[in-house]
């Protein structure tokens, strides 16, 4: 059947996010398969699907969650395996984005797509090699240099032959900066808690990919010219000073006097534990005291700043700084009484007013919705259920412990939480922003009564 080209131009703008989906599905189903093999498992026998999938999922998703220890369940193969995901993951989601970008510039006018051009950090509108190239190599870039920082101090501070420190510190670099949370300890970093020449080189790259590439790739080449940053770079630089600064105080608050957490440590370590953690909530899941043992009032402001997360087209998830940003603006707009939505110097525009009320709506929905499952499934209460639900969604990979315990039916509630999350706010927003339907017509306007 001939298509009509209404037809063909729809299909042309919905091919994108179908793409991605369906690209980040198949590495999904490579990743199960992989694991699966009997030389994943140090067992030498077939690792459960659901486990296989949990795991695959949770690495190309970059969130962290797992049913079984990294370490102890899985052979250097799976491991190896795990971190390619990992890094597949991290580097696809940025490369979409941008792509997606491009993709959009095709439809603007000549100065738009320059500005696009220059913010995607590509001197030609159709470079999507070139981009991609350039992701890949600061990936590396940052990669490389946090390994330089953990390899010598896993083998002179820890006694770890040549080798071993490698490969500690490639897989946890790798798992940094693509904000995954793997690590491969079965405590996670618990035994490095205190360790400053540890944790601030991790917190590093974790922060540095959830900058998102956009940001990175500006302050790059503008980095003393901070009149020329875009809005979207001021919004993520600052949030995420912000939302760190609050993050850190409001864990070490909650927290300074807990036997169990910080409060086994002198003050300095607490400092950093507590700063380690609010790097954490940004999506990266890394732990170094046990999540399980906090308060339940801390967990309800980690799940905040969880759901948040980090910046657009990055390593990152959550709802992004930039849709919490844009909707407090909205909401001192109002407060204020003004017309029109200003960020630092800009209006904004008011298709983005609804961009990012449909995601955080759609997001809370989604939460909402899985969390009820999860308790009738579970029996688990509403605080560690909602904190695991929130962790997924948000690809954040933190835990209270609840997750090794999951029957088949909540581990597959958590694989969709995470496919979602790290896919629903992008391909949803590409969807908005690739629809521009206009009406010949208006309906009389009237409002309600609101509050």
């Amino acid at each position: 059947m001939l298509q009509t080209a209404p037809a063909r131009r729809r299909a042309r703008r919905i091919r994108p996010a179908r793409s991605i989906v369906a690209a980040f599905a198949m590495a999904i189903a490579v990743g199960t398969g992989l694991l699966m093999l009997p030389i994943s498992a140090r067992s030498g026998e077939v690792t459960e699907f659901f486990h296989a999938l949990f795991t695959a999922t949770s690495a190309v998703c970059v969130t962290g969650l797992t049913v079984v220890d990294t370490a102890t369940h899985w052979t250097p193969f799976g491991q190896v395996v795990i971190m390619l995901l990992v890094q597949l993951g991290g580097l696809g989601i940025m490369i979409s984005a941008a792509t997606i970008g491009l993709f959009l510039a095709r439809k603007m006018s000549v100065a738009s797509r320059l500005t696009a051009a220059m913010e995607a950090g590509t001197v030609r509108f159709d470079d999507v090699r070139g981009l991609a190239r350039r992701i890949v190599l600061i990936s590396l870039l940052i990669e490389g240099m946090t390994f330089l920082f953990l390899a010598p101090r896993f083998a002179w501070g820890y006694g770890y032959d040549l080798g071993e420190a490698a490969w500690l510190g490639l897989f946890h670099s790798v798992s940094a900066f693509n904000n995954a949370g793997f690590a491969l300890f079965s405590d996670n970093l618990i035994g490095f808690a205190a360790d400053p020449f540890i944790c601030l080189p991790l917190c590093a790259a974790i922060i540095l990919g959830g900058l998102g590439f956009p940001v990175l790739m500006q302050l790059r080449r503008e980095f003393p010219h901070p009149l020329r940053w875009t809005m979207n770079t001021r919004i993520v630089l600052s949030a995420t000073i912000v939302l760190l600064a609050i993050g850190t105080l409001y864990i070490g608050a909650l927290e300074w006097t807990n036997p169990r957490t910080l409060g086994a440590y002198d003050p300095w370590a607490r400092v950093l534990i507590a700063f380690f953690h609010s790097v954490q909530t940004r999506t990266a899941g890394f732990n170094s005291v046990d999540i399980g043992r906090m308060h339940d009032e801390t967990w309800v402001g980690m799940d905040v700043l969880m759901y948040i997360g980090a910046g657009p087209a990055g390593t990152a998830g959550g709802i992004k700084v930039t849709t919490f940003a844009v909707l407090w603006f909205i909401l001192l707009t109002e407060l204020r009484g003004e017309g029109s939505v200003h960020i630092f110097g800009k209006r904004l525009s008011r298709a983005v007013h609804r961009q990012a009320i449909s995601v955080v709506l759609l997001s809370i929905a989604g939460i909402m919705a899985s969390t009820i499952a999860l308790m009738l499934i579970t029996g688990q209460g509403l605080g560690k259920v909602l904190f695991e639900a929130v962790s997924a969604f948000g690809t954040v990979g933190l835990t209270t412990g609840i997750t090794y315990d999951l029957p088949p039916a909540a581990e597959m509630i958590l694989v969709l939480l995470m496919f979602i999350g790290r896919l629903g706010p992008l391909t949803i927003g590409s969807a908005f922003a690739l629809r521009d339907r206009r009406t010949l017509y208006e309906f009389p306007t009237e409002r309600p009564a609101i509050g």
